[in-house]
């Protein structure tokens, strides 16, 4: 026997049970009073759910129920239940007494109609926006859809702004997230598997593949570690994400979170496959690469020599943004003689007077530079950028004049911060931006010497991450000689002729060969 202090209770070890138990396997029944009773259990103080009877002379009893708030309640009337008293009353003129005992008799011109025996089905279903229709003497219940599409209009992506492409982005629906992807790719070898998850949020996850070019272990893969998520609720694809990482403690997104339909299906014409989730305009690819977090959206609809030139200034500006700080600090402490003399005479002069090292200085302009990041990003878009740029303006004018950091130092953070808006994705230039402190560190301590210990950890790293069981630095580590087209350089996009080897099945060719254009000797006759 386990004892207790007095007034303590002990400790439950175990979770709430929020499934109800009692209903888990409960079956409808030929009586519709036990049904209601049953029904009106399950949703007691549920104010939106509407119990309301239909009776009609001669013919068994029926009730209708449905949430007042998910419904289409202008189609209620028309399409529902017009159509059963117009049945009733057809049935009683014939004498037809068997057509009018069931429920769907007068209801089959509606949409998506289906039967259910279980209760706790049933209760999913209306909560998520059909009409049960219950009839007396009847062991199952009659299940219409009549959803209420309540969102907002289709908008151009907020997070990923293209000079060039498609100018719209999801919405909260998945319905209508499935069918913009649906008419990006026409094709039925475009599958969407649909599940539920969470045992309170019933959120309604679609996994999205092309049969025949996303490999099967790839496919299996992702319906295993998102089938055995088990939680209480999914409010986003973030939540997911979570759940389905290799490496869940890395620092580096190991899935593309996108809110562009033409990013998802160029994914899964390279052989990825996609997660929808209601409630979220943030679907999820995987699997991912460093290169992959790279890629900007337009990066296929401009022209490729212009294209891989952006590349290339990407990857210098991610250099930049995770070493220029550092740099500065082991130049200035441990290596002067690394910096032209004209130049360390003009740092020392201007850093005469400073209280702090180097390392303190850098630390305290990047702490509030990304403190001004995030109160920008926070605040109502009306003051959010007055602020964070005027702030920054204030913060570091007052802070040269009053001799607590050095203007080399406001000029390093600044062009630190610049730098690392240049990288496409949001997640991944969070992860340069944390992994600057550490180097940072390093830096302060043993110089040099330091950043190269930080970026050797940084390096290995990498090259043991994996995506969904992609090597994340793949296809230069291991290399994969003919998918380095879309890597350092944009490839004209008909040299890109086969999919990536790691993620593509039985279909590798996208383009056919020899489709270099050229001006034929009819083009310059004349």
């Amino acid at each position: 026997m386990k004892w207790t202090r007095k007034g303590k209770q002990p400790k439950s070890v175990r979770t709430p049970d929020l499934s109800l138990p009692q209903f888990e396997h409960a079956r409808f029944g030929p009586d519709l009073k036990a049904n209601e009773n049953m029904l009106r259990e399950l949703f007691r103080n549920c104010s939106d759910i509407v119990f309301r009877p239909v009776r009609i002379e001669d013919h068994p009893d029926r009730l209708l129920v449905y949430a007042e708030v998910l419904v289409n309640a202008e189609s209620l009337e028309p399409e529902l239940l017009r159509p059963m008293l117009v049945s009733g009353t057809a049935d009683a003129s014939n004498g037809n007494e068997a057509a009018g005992n069931t429920a769907d008799g007068g209801l089959l011109n509606t949409r998506s109609m289906k039967r259910e025996e279980s209760v706790m089905s049933a209760v999913s279903d209306i909560l998520r926006g059909f009409a049960a229709v219950l009839t007396d003497g009847e062991s199952s219940v009659t299940l219409v859809d009549r959803r209420a599409v309540k969102t907002r209009a289709i908008e151009e992506p907020t997070t990923e702004i293209s000079l060039r492409g498609p100018r719209e982005g999801f919405t909260e629906s998945v319905r209508t997230n499935i069918s913009m992807v649906r008419r990006k790719l026409k094709t039925p070898r475009l599958k969407m598997e649909h599940l539920v998850l969470g045992k309170l949020s019933q959120t309604d996850v679609v996994i999205a593949y092309i049969e025949g070019i996303a490999k099967d272990s790839i496919i299996e893969e992702v319906r295993r570690r998102v089938g055995r998520i088990e939680t209480d609720a999914v409010l986003e694809s973030g939540n997911i994400e979570e759940f389905i990482q290799d490496q869940p403690f890395s620092v580096f997104p190991q899935a593309l979170n996108t809110e562009r339909p033409d990013v998802v299906a160029g994914n899964l014409l390279e052989g990825k496959v996609a997660i929808l989730v209601d409630g979220t305009p943030f679907s999820l690819v995987v699997p991912v690469t460093f290169w992959t977090e790279m890629q900007a959206p337009d990066d296929y609809y401009e022209h490729f020599i212009f294209k891989t030139f952006i590349r290339w200034l990407r990857y210098l500006l991610l250099t930049m943004s995770l070493l220029l700080p550092s740099l500065y600090v082991a130049a200035t402490t441990y290596h002067p003689q690394l910096i032209p003399s004209f130049l360390l005479i003009s740092i020392a002069a201007s850093r005469e007077g400073i209280p702090f090292p180097a390392m303190v200085e850098a630390f305290l302009m990047e702490f509030m530079f990304e403190a001004l990041r995030e109160a920008g990003i926070r605040l109502p878009k009306s003051v959010g950028q007055a602020v964070s740029i005027v702030g920054a303006l204030v913060v570091g004018e007052a802070a040269v004049r009053s001799g607590i950091v050095s203007a080399p130092t406001v000029i390093i953070v600044s062009t630190t911060g610049i730098s690392s808006f240049v990288i496409p994705r949001y997640n991944f230039g969070f992860s340069a931006r944390l992994l600057r402190f550490p180097l940072l560190l390093l830096a302060g301590t043993l110089g040099l010497y330091g950043i190269g210990l930080g970026l050797i950890l940084i390096a290995i790293h990498l090259v043991n991450l994996t995506s969904l069981g992609l090597p994340y630095m793949s296809p230069l580590a291991p290399q994969v000689v003919k998918d380095l087209k879309d890597v350092l350089m944009r490839a004209p996009i008909w040299a890109m002729n086969r999919r990536p080897a790691e993620t593509t099945g039985v279909n590798e060719n996208r383009i056919p060969a020899g489709q270099m254009p050229g001006a034929s000797k009819g083009d310059n006759a004349t």
